[in-house]
């Protein structure tokens, strides 16, 4: 039995690994041909592009593996079937429950892997994937000003600068036309870029001012600082769970946030924390289904089918339910119903 179980599970391991891979991949490219623009609109540089996409790939990960998981296991149970191995198993006196073993085994690592991976490795490379793309978009490492150019930084705001020496600027001519009633326009000897919590300001010293409104305003100064952008890097974007730790994620739920945060917040932890029990569950009921019909030769051909079948409609239901979930107690009738669909699937493909 050690020999089939390590030959088993040698196969699965083998496939899985192949199929995350290729999926993952697939699945990364999609999200550099989604995020192109960082790169076409702000300058940044190829290496930190894709630094940048390469955090999604954790993220990407946990949301594959339970498919990938099933297909490893639909791919490799039902060659052996097609092949006759398992007739032969069963004919020599092994029970579905001890063929379908390493598949279980398998699942129940990934299980432990793919929560290890939620609570912990997403939210991390999450934060981090925001923060970056905050930092190119609006901090010090997408600004390439020209020299003896007319750069145009957001819709309304154009700056001149004559020379450029990192994020040293000499002789800067800079127009604000973002408010259209109270333009500005400021000249200024020197000039130097920073990076703030309001995202990228120039501090400017020995100038002049002009501002437009009611009435016209001139004046000299001699440093004056200006916000270029208008993003703020904890408020330009929604309310974001998936950046947030798991234990701060709890936090936000017992402290009664609105009720649209706490829906979010509910269906995230039902995604961090009864997600990845999805791959033993979908394992189960695949080799319920292939091992229980692989002895009733006229149905054993819609087996592959059947389990494909049953896959979608429960990954389709815990997506939909855990996405209505509004109260800790759907949470907890939610994580019961997994349990015991899981236990009683187990229950079918263990008995004699």
């Amino acid at each position: 039995m050690k020999i089939l179980n390590k030959y088993f599970t040698r196969q699965l391991t083998a496939i899985f690994i192949m199929l995350l891979l290729v999926l993952t991949g697939l699945a990364w490219m999609v999200q550099i041909m989604s995020m192109m623009k960082f790169l076409l609109n702000y300058g940044i540089e190829l290496t930190n592009f894709l630094g940048l996409t390469i955090l999604m790939v954790p993220f990407i990960i946990s949301i594959i593996v339970p498919f990938v998981t099933f297909i490893a296991v639909i791919f490799v149970y039902n060659k052996l079937i097609t092949d006759n191995e398992i007739t032969v198993m069963a004919a020599s006196g092994l029970s579905p429950g001890q063929i379908a073993k390493p598949a279980l085994i398998v699942a129940t690592v990934l299980t432990a892997l793919h929560l290890c991976l939620n609570l912990w490795i997403v939210p991390i490379t999450q934060a981090s994937f925001y923060n970056t793309q905050w930092n190119l978009r609006y901090g010090l490492a997408h600004m390439k000003l020209q020299e003896a150019a007319f750069t145009q930084l957001t819709k309304g705001l154009v700056v001149y600068v004559d020379k450029v020496s990192g994020h040293d600027l000499s002789q800067v001519m800079l127009s604000d036309m973002r408010d259209k009633k109270s333009p500005i326009t400021i000249f200024a000897e020197k000039g130097k870029l920073v990076s703030t919590t309001r995202g990228l300001s120039i501090v400017m010293t020995n100038g002049s001012l002009q501002a437009n409104g009611d009435t016209m305003t001139t004046g000299t100064f001699d440093s004056f600082d200006m916000d270029l952008n208008v993003a703020e890097k904890e408020g330009e974007s929604a309310f974001k769970v998936r950046r947030i730790s798991t234990k701060s994620l709890i936090k936000e739920i017992l402290d009664s946030p609105s009720e649209k945060q706490h829906k979010m917040v509910l269906a995230e932890l039902c995604s961090r924390f009864l997600g990845p029990l999805m791959n033993i569950i979908l394992v189960a009921l695949c080799t319920v289904i292939l091992l229980r019909t692989s002895l009733l030769r006229r149905r054993a051909s819609m087996a592959p089918a059947l389990a494909v079948g049953a896959m979608a409609v429960t990954m389709s239901l815990f997506m939909s339910v855990s996405n209505m979930i509004g109260s800790l107690t759907e949470f907890g009738l939610l994580t019961l119903t997994l349990f015991i669909a899981l236990a009683g699937t187990l229950f079918i493909l263990f008995k004699k």
